[in-house]
């Protein structure tokens, strides 16, 4: 994980870059929302779901289910004047979940956090000679975590997650001025680590004709952040890139060589409606106050923090889950869409990102598991402001393996 590249968008230049899509494959195929649970499948952003996990064999109750995710996000990035394509392919996840008795749900895995990854241009006429100015930056934070989820009273499940973030965030920025043999730099770093959690409680009634009324109740806390900063300014030289001076800035005297930042708490709610093992619609609404995000070492004067917010709708449907004739009626269909107000306002302008998911969920034999296969086509960002517009479709692959264990040998 550290080894990738997980962004190309210019918008990672901002905050501790993208935020990664935290759900398996199943649940970013049905518009990212996590309030669905079921006994097969591990639900990456809903730690109550756990409860559910498990199936009944002959006298034994359990399940263990592997879970790993990749994906390919093609990029066709437009500004006012002109556009430019590229492509990342990230592991998205890797976890181990099991049911160890009925009603009780545990597991644990690694994935990215954020990701920071650009290589922006801004060359401008001063009015003597041309200046340029070269961003780049690389790097991002992981995440593992080890989850927990309880069916406390018949129906009402709760969980709990706790994360471990951490990871390196690197930029620099290049000046040259036409004509002039030397130009300078300024490079950043930050090596970031901290805890957050995340708490869930489930209410899932069961009416006749096995119909389940599903209400979510999430928390993700405010992740306390550390971060150990360096900095280096200096000179080099055009011709051959080579460096003629570097410094290394004093940031003690600063009072910036270790600094603490916090995420905002992200509150989700989410209902959804359906029958076992037959369809699922549901909807989710997520808030956070990330007015009160900064990150004083930084330093970028262009964005302002806002409030975001996500909507999210999606399900999924199975034609016939027990036919015996046909394959693809034991397929599972879903699909999503997703709004997300992000709260950055860059250049007085708000970046909004838009989304449509859809994917199949194929069956691997007569047993529980599958590989799951998704797509999705968005937007963010504008092109107004001297900003990019980010157009993106992202194509997504998973295994969901599932076993029994733990199961207690029997001689007759």
């Amino acid at each position: 994980m550290y080894a990738q590249n997980g962004t190309a968008s210019p918008y990672s230049y901002f905050g501790i870059g993208d935020l990664r899509a935290t759900g398996t494959v199943e649940n970013q195929m049905m518009g990212g929302i996590g309030v669905f649970a079921d006994s097969i499948h591990v639900n990456l952003q809903n730690p109550a779901a756990y409860a559910k996990l498990g199936v009944q064999v002959g006298d034994d109750f359990g399940v263990t289910v592997y879970t790993a995710g990749i994906s390919r996000k093609e990029f066709l990035l437009t500004s006012a004047e002109e556009e430019q394509r590229t492509a990342i392919t990230n592991l998205d996840y890797l976890a181990l979940a099991f049911s160890v008795g009925k009603g009780f749900g545990m597991g644990f895995g690694i994935m990215p956090y954020t990701s920071v990854g650009y290589n922006l241009i801004d060359a401008r006429d001063t009015g003597t000679q041309p200046l340029t100015n070269i961003f780049t930056g690389e790097g991002g934070l992981n995440r593992v975590y080890y989850t927990l989820g309880y069916e406390i009273i018949k129906n009402v499940s709760v969980g709990a997650t706790v994360n471990y973030n951490f990871g390196t965030l690197e930029s620099q920025r290049l000046q040259q001025i036409e004509d002039v043999q030397f130009g300078t730099f300024d490079r950043r770093s930050s090596r970031v680590n901290g805890f957050d959690f995340n708490y869930a409680l489930n209410y899932t009634p069961t009416f006749k004709n096995n119909h389940v009324l599903t209400a979510s109740l999430r928390v993700n806390t405010q992740g306390n952040l550390v971060s150990q900063n360096d900095r280096t300014i200096g000179s080099f030289s055009v011709a051959t890139g080579g460096n003629i001076e570097e410094i290394n800035v004093d940031l003690d005297a600063q009072n910036l060589r270790n600094t603490e930042f916090k995420i905002p708490t992200i509150t989700t709610i989410g209902l959804g409606y359906g029958k076992e093992r037959k369809w699922f619609l549901g909807a989710e609404y997520s808030f956070q106050g990330l007015s009160a995000f900064e990150n004083p070492f930084l330093g970028v004067d262009n964005i302002v923090y806002n409030d975001a917010s996500t909507y999210a709708l999606g399900g999924f449907i199975i034609p016939e889950s027990g036919s015996f004739t046909s394959y693809f009626k034991r397929v599972t269909y879903r699909a999503g869409l997703r709004w997300e107000k992000t709260g950055m306002l860059v250049n007085d302008v708000d970046i909004n990102n838009f989304g449509i998911t859809f994917g199949l969920g194929l069956p691997m034999g007569r047993n529980f598991s599958n590989i799951n296969l998704g797509f999705e086509l968005g937007r963010r960002g504008t092109t107004r402001a001297n900003l990019v517009e980010e157009s993106y479709f992202k194509i997504n692959l998973g295994l969901s393996l599932n076993d029994l264990w733990f199961q207690k040998r029997k001689i007759n």
